[in-house]
Order: structure tokens, then sequence, then C-alpha cells
């Protein structure tokens, strides 16, 4: 049974870099690589049970949900194992060999699972960290996870996933956005990502239409912020462009918090920069295909804290 490539990327050392969905004939390499990997870790009691780890159980596990397989110029580098139940997703057995560490192979096969799953729709993802490890829980909490249980030493880390969208034209974008005008109300922060071009702004000019606000949408790229009033008596809309911002402390100059509550506050190039604002926020993620004359946009919308997770139908409505 042939593999089916997810991705391929170059390493930062130069070497070629795969990530594939692995197939039951690849259980016993895969097996060999989780005990490798995790007896490499310091000792905790009690073991970790992916010591114990069988073909037989990586096969059974493959065929209940999926794997991500690195592979760095033909060898098997590292392998993450995800579980679906319905809308709820697990990680597993997330594994580096040794030699292969601290090449960002982890974080690839991570995103490429994150992916797979929001395509097919799944809500949530969570895993079980262990508290012996806290340079392990840190990275997962950088990667969006959040402690949700703690039972003794192991730790339920987990994290919404995106909801995603297509938008073939930029007519779409634009509708996608007004569309969300239904959804949103005042104090919402919305944090926007996206390669320039993407369709960011155009996205934005959607939602101020659907919001009925004054004023022509543009990129705030000099002003850094405008304010459009409502026409309707409904929250204003707040556009940001944090692109030359370097700092949470540098975008709380812009006296955002004055409007913060009686208005939607988007952030162009927010992302690292203003999840200060508010507990909950949604973040919008705009990018483009791989092919250059396809003009469709994928839009990922992933809802943060209460608010955003409680409208997750709506978004998904959109």
């Amino acid at each position: 049974m042939q593999q089916t490539v997810l991705a391929e990327t170059l390493l930062g050392d130069g070497r070629r870099l795969r990530l594939v969905e692995p197939t039951p004939e690849d259980a016993q390499a895969i097996c060999d690589l989780i005990v490798e990997a995790f007896g490499n870790r310091p000792p905790v009691d009690p073991p970790p049970p992916a010591l114990s780890e069988t073909p037989a159980k990586v096969s059974a596990a493959l065929a209940e949900g999926f794997g991500v397989l690195a592979i760095v110029e033909d060898e098997p580098a590292g392998i993450v194992i995800v579980s679906v139940d319905g809308p709820m997703a697990g990680i597993h057995r997330v594994s580096v060999r040794p030699g292969y560490q601290r090449l960002g192979i982890a974080a690839a096969m991570v995103e490429v699972a994150i992916e797979v799953l929001t395509a097919r729709g799944v809500a949530a993802v969570e895993l079980i960290a262990r508290a012996e490890f806290p340079k392990v829980v840190a990275w997962w909490q950088r990667h969006g996870f959040a402690e949700v249980d703690r039972q003794g030493t192991s730790l339920t880390l987990a994290r919404q996933l995106p909801v995603r969208k297509a938008a073939p034209t930029a007519e779409d974008t634009t509708e996608l956005g007004r569309r969300l005008a239904a959804v949103v109300r005042a104090g919402d922060v919305i944090i926007a990502s996206g390669d320039l071009g993407a369709g960011k702004t155009t996205f934005t000019q959607g939602l101020g239409a659907g919001m009925g606000v004054a004023g022509s949408i543009i990129s705030p790229t000099f002003v850094l912020s405008r304010v459009h009033p409502s026409t309707t008596g409904g929250p204003g809309l707040v556009h940001v462009d944090a692109y030359r911002l370097g700092s949470f402390a540098e975008l709380e100059d812009l006296d955002l918090e004055i409007s913060l509550d009686d208005s939607v506050t988007l952030v162009e190039w927010g992302a690292g920069i203003a999840e200060g604002l508010a507990e909950d926020y949604l973040e919008l993620d705009i990018r483009r295909g791989l092919d250059p004359e396809d003009e469709t946009r994928w839009i990922f919308l992933t809802p943060i804290g209460d608010r955003w997770t409680a409208s997750r139908d709506e978004l998904e409505a959109l």
C-alpha cells in the first residue's frame, strides 16, 4: 500500500522532509521509532505506556484514526498518531527519533495533523502530557494548547480547531465577511493573519458592509487604525494594522481600550501581538493555494475562549 504524501519541505540543514500518512506496513518501523524516542527521555514513574508499544497496537491505532510520519532522506524520523471520535480528536505518541530533534519536525507533524483534522470538520483536539516534563507542556502551550484537566501528574491539554471555508473569488471572501457581521457583537476582537494580498482587507470590507458602518474600509497601514462608526445603531468597527508594530506595548499605545467594549476590533497582522486585547477572540487566517493560477482563498476561523467556542455552529454555517 502506497503512502499518501501530506507535505514536503526542507529542514534548516537542507535535508528534505516528507510528511506522509503511514500504512499498516509501516507499523513495525513506527513501533521501533516510538520506543526509541520515549526511551531517550528521562525516566518517570509510572513509565509511559509508549515504552510497551507493539506493531499490532500501532496498526490498530492507524486503522481507527491516522498517522503523520516524518521521513528525512528516506529515513523514518518522527511520528504522530491521531484518533478521531466524532467532533473530538486525540494526539498520541508524538515521537522524534534522537538525532532528528530540534529541527522543527514535531511542529511540522502536528501542524499537518491539525490541517487534516480541520479538513475533516473536527472541532477540537486534546492530548495527555506529563507534568514532570514542563518544557514539553510549555511547547504544547506555545502551539495553542491549554490545560483543561489534571489527574495527578497527567495533564489534559486541548485546543479548538479552525472552521475552514473556501472562497474561490474575491467576492466570496467579501461575502464571508458580510455573513460574519451577523455573528459579531460589541466587544469582539478578531485577529487576522495571512500573506500580503491574501484578502484580509477584502474580508474586512465585507464585515464592515454587513455591520453597516460608515466610511471606506482600506488598509490602515499608514495611520495604524481607523474607526468606522455604525450607521444602524450597532457596534462600530475599529480596523487596525499591526504590520509595523513589534509588541503588544506598541499596540496599547493606540489606546484601543477606549473603544474596545463598544466596537468590533479587527487587527490585521495581529498574531503574536494582539492576543492581550481580550481573553476571548476569533483568529482569522486567510491562505492561498499552491497554484498561482487559482484565486481560491482558504479562510480558517479559530474560536478562542468561551464566547467564540459557543458560536462555533454559527461559524460553520457561514
